[in-house]
This record gives structure tokens, sequence and C-alpha cells, in this order.
């Protein structure tokens, strides 16, 4: 059984390094939030055990989490890139799936792709997913693709848009004229720790996350915008560098219990020869 338990922690060992790989990898990924392993330790009893005379078997993943700490708020001077300062997640939908996902890479950019068929240009991330807004006006919560039309009503061209630190998406027109299409829609969640990633810094919801609750920016419990700027990654280099010395410490002592366990029992079976 000595084997065993020296497994465990062995395997454990190796998930607590990938887990702390991840981060480093990621120490420059916009809007990357870290993880972290939590472990716990196994035992065979039963109700009728003897508490004084019950063996450890070991250890195993408890469960990884998350952490959604904020992170470094960087300027950019770029007028679609938003950074979320407090709580909330940006929405956007994919245009093939229609899946909502949720995200604090607040790195937009418009898409003119739409603009020849529907005369609107789409407020999109780098993988074309659609940010979501909610009205202009009024306090309806149902969500839109963020449309900026590429003319106004007097047929002025469009010149420039701009996002509010309470969420007010602005578009600017060539007669000096200007239109808000929509207000950032932010999501919150009663656990967002159950949020599941899906890559690209964005998540989509779980049952252990709850359903999203949406609201504008700068209201209640939802964070302001700022725009111009980027929320960098909330990987501390030098804390994950510490808890790597301490992952490999953990790995290597395992290890050797190992080769212990091996030369005792090579010991035995010499004995018994």
């Amino acid at each position: 059984m000595s084997y065993s338990v020296s497994l465990t922690g062995l395997d454990n060992a190796q998930t607590d390094l990938n887990v702390i790989g991840n981060n480093i990898s990621n120490a420059d990924t916009t809007g990357f939030k870290k993880s972290n392993a939590q472990f716990a330790n196994l035992v065979a009893a039963s109700a009728y055990s003897n508490p004084k005379e019950i063996v450890g078997i070991g250890s195993t993943v408890s469960e990884i989490n998350q952490n959604f700490s904020q992170g470094a708020i960087q300027q950019t001077g770029s007028a679609l890139d938003i950074a979320v300062s407090g709580d909330g997640f940006f929405t956007v939908k994919s245009t093939v799936t229609g899946q909502a996902a949720y995200t604090r890479n607040g790195n937009f950019s418009l898409d003119s792709t739409g603009s020849t068929t529907s005369g609107n240009s789409y407020i999109v991330d780098s993988n074309g997913n659609r940010l979501q807004v909610l009205p202009a006006t009024g306090t309806s919560t149902t969500l839109s693709d963020a449309a900026v039309p590429t003319t106004n009503s007097s047929g002025a061209t469009f010149s420039g848009v701009t996002v509010s630190s309470a969420g007010k998406v602005s578009a600017a027109y060539s007669d000096g004229t200007s239109t808000v299409v929509g207000t950032v829609a932010l999501a919150a969640f009663n656990s967002p720790e159950g949020l599941q990633q899906i890559g690209s810094a964005d998540y989509v919801a779980t049952g252990l996350s709850g359903t999203a609750t949406y609201g504008a920016p700068a209201t209640g419990q939802y964070g302001n915008l700022l725009s111009g700027a980027l929320e960098a990654s909330n990987v501390n280099l030098a804390s994950e560098m510490v808890s790597l010395i301490t992952a490999q410490q953990y790995f290597s002592a395992n290890a050797k219990a190992i080769d212990a366990n091996t030369s005792v029992s090579q010991t035995i079976i010499n004995l018994h020869s």
C-alpha cells in the first residue's frame, strides 16, 4: 500500500505543476484568471473503525479553484479596448452557434463584414463573437448584438465609436452628430468560480455558477468601464515561481518515498531468498 500512497502524491504533484505551468504560460494573456489546485487526504475506515487505528491511504485533488481577483489595468488608447474595474463579465455571442460566453477580455474591434447586408458594423472579439448590449434607453435586460450603423438617418458616414464609464456605446458621424446604440451588458453570477473555461479567456455558465444576471456598468454590483484600457492577467509571476518550487519539492519527496519503499521491499525479498 505504501507504493499507492506515494503514487497519489506524485499524481497530485503533477496536477499542481500543470496548473502552475498553465498560470505562468498565461501571465500575459489579457483577462486571464489564475487557478489553484486544492488537495484532500484519503483514509481507509468505516463507521466501526477505531479512530486511533485509522491509516491514511494518500491524497487526491479535491478541486481546482479559479481566482477572479482584479488584474492590473493597462492603458492602450484604443477606443474599443475596454476594461472592467470591479465585478462583472462582458457577454459575447457566437454568430455560428448562438452560444453566449463570458469574459474579462475587453479587446474588441469593429467587424465590417455585416455592413454590406445589414448596413451595420458589429463590435466583436478576436474570435468574431459579437459583444452584447442592453437597449440604450429603458430598463429592459434583453440583450442584442452591438450593431453600429455605417450611416445615420441623414446619410452621414460613420467616423468613430466611444464607450463611456457607464457603458454607453456612442457612434459618431461625419456631420458632427452622435447616436447611442446601446449599453454594454455586464453579467454577474452567484458563484463565478463555477464557470467553465472554454479557452480565449472565455467562460460558459454551468449549474455550479448559476445563470447570468445582467445589468449596466456603474450600477448596483456591476463595476465601471474604462475605455482605452485592458485588464491584464491576474497571475503574479513571483508567487507562481514560489509555488512552482514547492510543487517540485512535493514531487521529489514522493519520488524518494517510492525509492525508499523499493529498497525496503528488495531487502525483505533478499531475506526470504
